[in-house]
């Protein structure tokens, strides 16, 4: 299904593009203006070879997180910090231990400074080679971002004093807008919206770079008689945000089982990182090394962690773990776009398919019962699931509807969208429309027990009533 570099050869230049078409198109314009266009037409350096040079990074993370977990299980225990099972919704008997998600940010954390000190040596991490319009000054710069680690930080530490001590909603929102600050000041993710605006917006208004110089009544020290107004940047702060923020809760949502959001992150990081190799086989930008090493580093921790989550579990994520893994698969979604391809960003998404849909359906049923959306329920996809199925079949069952999303994802990046987008829409309107059929029943049934408690209460008045009249 991976595309290889040696069928460059076989595009039609007059055909509409596709996704995949114009990853490809890109690489013949790109390549015959480097000099590695031989390497690659000859099929030298394909997803294998680019991969096996950072699997390093992978071996890392995975290595830390599994052997880190159980003392972390221990530390969480001696702290008393456990989650016990007072609520029906949730089906462990015993006490559990939270921070699970520390040990996943250290195994990501101690892949990322793996990454940065093996720049500095050469052959510790094999980096594919680069075409020279991506090099500065004849050097190429392949590490992650430390906005990235700093973001991820954030997140972490307001999740970890909720699961310590509890915090307010609104601190928890605080910190995952400071983790989308850090994204933007470090330009990762701001392109996104340049795929979209520039081809409408910018045409429309006859100015593809979206930048007006608005006028001051006075001179400002700093500033001088105008300010610079960035529409593609600031729209694309946005998008982070709403990115950051969306996906943060949406896997803290489908959080409700053991394995569950460690699997399903695994399954979607999988995908995201078959599309981030053929970007680097197709010398997509300089973002190319870091989107590789990221994705391999949160793919480690997660199946690292995995074993000690899944059912029965021995800790748990906590809303360390689940911000944490919401904000990753943020990140990779987002990098997708870093040279204005929006499209690869859509096919991200839809490989996160299962957190976006589970969460849309929250808001619905909530909002069709008068709740608050910050009101726990029983009636996610998973709980539904878990009546029916049991927990391991349950999990099994979002593993593979997660697996089916992966691959229309990665398809959507390679091939002709229409067909896959009608997969997709008609797979999700499926999985909507039962789960909104579910809670609805359940609202009914719920309501009708509770006018079968009224109505003896009710009895029992008119009787009295009727026995006073009759005296």
């Amino acid at each position: 299904m991976l595309m290889q570099a040696g069928e460059l050869n076989t595009f039609d230049p007059t055909a509409p593009l596709g996704l995949g078409d114009e990853l490809a198109s890109q690489a013949r314009t790109t390549l015959s203006d480097s000099n590695m266009g031989s390497d690659f037409a000859q099929g030298a350096i394909n997803h294998l070879d680019i991969l096996s040079g950072y699997i390093l990074v992978f071996a890392v993370a995975f290595l830390v997180t599994v052997l880190v977990t159980p003392l972390v299980r221990k530390l969480a225990v001696a702290n008393g910090i456990v989650d016990h099972p007072s609520e029906a919704r949730k089906i462990h008997k015993m006490p559990i231990a939270y921070l699970g998600g520390v040990a996943v940010y250290l195994g990501i954390m101690a892949a990322l400074v793996f990454s940065y000190i093996a720049s500095d040596y050469d052959g510790i991490i094999e980096y594919h080679p680069m075409s020279t319009e991506h090099m500065t000054d004849g050097m190429y710069n392949p590490i992650v971002p430390l906005w990235i680690a700093f973001g991820m930080t954030s997140i972490v530490l307001v999740g970890l004093l909720d699961d310590i001590t509890g915090i307010p909603p609104r601190v928890k929102l605080g910190g995952q807008l400071v983790a989308a600050a850090a994204l933007a000041l470090g330009n990762v993710g701001i392109n996104v919206a340049a795929g979209v605006l520039k081809p409408t917006l910018g045409w429309a208004l006859d100015n593809p770079d979206l930048i007006y110089q608005i006028p001051l009544p006075l001179e400002i020290p700093g500033f001088g008689s105008s300010i610079e107004l960035d529409l593609i940047y600031w729209s694309g702060t946005a998008i982070i945000a709403i990115f950051v923020l969306g996906a943060c809760n949406a896997s803290n949502f489908i959080d409700g089982l053991d394995g569950l959001l460690t699997g399903v992150t695994s399954i979607a990081m999988m995908g995201l990182l078959a599309i981030a190799l053929t970007m680097a086989v197709m010398d997509d930008g300089v973002f190319d090394a870091p989107r590789i090493i990221f994705g391999l580093a949160v793919l480690g921790a997660c199946l690292g962690f995995l074993p000690h989550n899944f059912n029965p579990a021995s800790i748990f994520l906590g809303d360390t773990g689940s911000l944490l893994l919401g904000y990753c698969s943020a990140v990779m979604i987002l990098s997708l776009g870093d040279t204005g391809k929006t499209a690869l960003v859509i096919a991200g998404l839809t490989i996160y398919a299962i957190p976006i849909i589970d969460t849309a359906l929250a808001i619905i049923r909530r909002k069709l019962a008068g709740k608050k959306m910050s009101d726990a329920d029983a009636d996610h996809l998973h709980h539904m699931l878990k009546r029916a199925l049991g927990v391991k079949g349950a999990v099994f069952s979002l593993y593979g509807i997660g697996l089916v999303f992966c691959i229309l994802g990665v398809m959507l990046s390679y091939f002709r969208g229409r067909l896959i987008y009608a997969l997709v829409i008609m797979l999700a309107s499926y999985i909507g429309v039962y789960g909104i059929k579910i809670a609805r029943q359940s609202q009914i049934n719920e309501q009708c027990a509770g006018k079968n408690k009224k109505k003896p209460k009710d009895d029992e008045a008119e009787s009295t009533a009727t026995a006073k009249n009759n005296i």
